[in-house]
């Protein structure tokens, strides 16, 4: 009769653990189907609010407007504060600091909005975040789902979304840290000044308002279907990237800073990208990080704010402003930069493991092979979506 018992018990064990394991298989499916929803909502719908970004305890208002009118899609984001605008017209992007007195335009993915460096998932991603739905709540008397995206290991940050229920637009958005800290924070401002597909954007809610006159314009122009050079010391793979980061673009452009044209690469593992800088005159390693005249590589603009921020001298320094982590470094004579909405460890893990065709390997990095830890039980990896004035490409 104990022996049944038992045999009845074990039974029932291995039915609740299944059960338990379809119960979380259908919630991660249900959140990805709400992160999937609102990442098509950013895109196709027209939307005017205004936003308080905070950020290194500092709060910012954004009014962030999105129009999509016979497929050609317009985008204005103002930092109301400091006067900063991006605007984009179709693939050109346009960014003005009137604190600098710079235009800078480049090219840029319609697929990418202004609004929100947010999760998608493809199937290589998956197995590197947790996603589940934490609870049902509200924000300014509209129903929202709570979603969580928890990365595995350190080399990836996570977020927590709010979503509405009613149009699948985000309302609230939090970028975590290793432990689960909030480094990034976009919240709706008012309610009521939320308008979701709105019919009525003019055209000249997507002009700037300052005055550009005695502004320096840069442009920067990708040649994305270029043949990278024909010698072997300037064509670059990366090998020991960290688990589940693969090469999804390569490019070659012109960048404010830099001396001649940069290779551009961009890493991603589906979610978070990392971008690459090489640039093609060969500089002394020493000169680069003793001599203050030295080439520094290109200017990279922060995530963040929009501001062109100065890539690191030292091969042992990263940079931070926020969620943006930058790192440069000098391999074979070239200047190599890395930056990205990731931690520091990142970005100076993927530089380091750059080789040009032919070069002798960088040494292995100690990365963890089995990635499986949760948010509380990893090693401090400080500051980072943007979801301010994005100053790098995700892809």
């Amino acid at each position: 009769m104990l022996k049944k018992l038992n045999s009845s018990a074990v039974a029932w064990g291995v039915f609740a653990l299944m059960m338990t394991a379809v119960a979380a298989a259908a919630d991660a499916d249900d959140s990805r189907q709400w992160l999937e929803r609102m990442n098509q909502a950013l895109v196709t719908r027209n939307y005017d609010g205004t936003f308080a970004f905070w950020q290194n305890g500092k709060v910012e208002m954004l009014r962030i407007i999105h129009r999509v009118k016979d497929g050609h899609v317009s985008e204005r984001m103002v930092a109301l504060g400091s006067g900063r605008e991006i605007i984009r017209n179709g693939g050109e992007l346009t960014r003005y600091l009137p604190d600098q007195k710079v235009v800078i335009v480049e090219k840029r993915s319609e697929q990418d909005p202004l609004f929100g460096n947010f999760p998608t998932f493809d199937q290589a991603s998956t197995q590197f975040y947790d996603i589940k739905q934490l609870k049902r709540t509200r924000i300014y008397h509209r129903d929202a789902r709570l979603i969580s995206v928890t990365p595995r290991d350190e080399f990836r940050y996570g977020y927590r979304l709010w979503i509405d229920e009613g149009t699948a637009m985000p309302l609230r958005t939090e970028l975590c840290d290793a432990r689960g800290r909030v480094i990034e924070q976009l919240v709706l401002a008012e309610n009521k000044d939320f308008r979701i597909n709105a019919k009525d954007i003019p055209d000249t809610a997507f002009q700037p308002e300052m005055s550009t006159q005695g502004f320096a314009w840069r442009r920067s122009e990708p040649d994305v279907g270029r043949v990278l050079a024909n010698n072997l010391r300037d064509r670059w793979n990366a090998t020991r990237l960290p688990p589940g980061f693969r090469n999804v673009m390569q490019a070659a452009q012109s960048m404010p800073g830099a001396t001649g044209r940069v290779e551009h690469f961009v890493f991603s593992d589906g979610l978070a990208s990392v971008s690459v800088f090489v640039e093609t005159q060969v500089i002394s390693g020493s000169a680069a990080a003793t001599d203050p005249n030295a080439p520094r590589g290109p200017t990279v603009a922060t995530a963040a704010q929009g501001v062109p921020m100065a890539a690191p001298a030292s091969s042992n320094e990263v940079t931070q402003f926020g969620s943006t982590s930058a790192f440069s470094t000098v391999v074979e004579g070239r200047k190599i930069t890395a930056v990205g909405e990731v931690p520091p460890e990142t970005v100076r893990a993927i530089a380091n493991s750059l080789q040009s065709v032919g070069g002798t390997p960088p040494a292995a990095p100690a990365f963890n092979p089995n990635p499986q830890v949760g948010v509380g039980s990893r090693q401090p990896s400080p500051p980072t979506p943007s979801m301010s004035l994005q100053g790098v490409p995700k892809r």
